[in-house]
């Protein structure tokens, strides 16, 4: 049905009663259809009544949610802190075993500096006493290289004397 004109026009132009009573039953359902019934509608006093729970509903919610953000915060503010303690931990072992570490190297160092010195001082005196030897070998080189001189130096002058008488 699309007007009540039309409506109007059919039941006064239907030829009985039965048809007349098919079309006013067909409008009241093509009504009931398009219209809600009246206590499915809302009122005033409903819809505030439901607003006043939606709202005491968002509040808990609200304080839930707040109560949960707050123990995970607590949670995740232990577990920092406690993961600050281990890092403090970790970093004066970590330290600890550097100035071990450091140590031993000093230890070693100073080691070897004391071998380094031992040598020096022993290359020092091999070479003390390699100019000392060389010193006396040339000694001895002239010794004899005078010697030999002098024997040809003997010998020359014996073959002269010989050879001018």
């Amino acid at each position: 049905m699309t007007s009540v004109i039309e409506l109007y026009e059919q039941i006064s132009s239907a030829p009985d009663e039965k048809t007349r009573a098919r079309l006013i039953v067909e409008a009241i359902e093509h009504v009931e259809r398009r219209f809600p019934a009246v206590n499915d509608l809302a009122t005033n006093a409903s819809l505030r009544e439901t607003e006043l729970r939606l709202q005491k509903e968002i509040e808990q919610l609200r304080g839930d949610l707040q109560k949960e953000i707050e123990q995970l915060r607590g949670g995740l503010q232990k577990e920092i802190a406690q993961l600050r303690g281990d890092l403090q931990k970790e970093i004066e072992q970590l330290r600890g075993e550097t100035r071990q570490i450091e140590g031993n190297l000093r230890k070693d160092i100073e080691e070897l500096r004391a071998e380094t010195r031992q040598i020096e001082g022993n290359l020092h005196r091999d070479i003390e006493q390699l100019r000392t030897e060389t010193a006396h070998h040339k000694v001895d080189i002239i010794k004899w290289t005078l010697g030999a001189l002098l024997a040809y130096a003997v010998l020359i002058l014996g073959a002269m004397r010989f050879l001018v008488v």
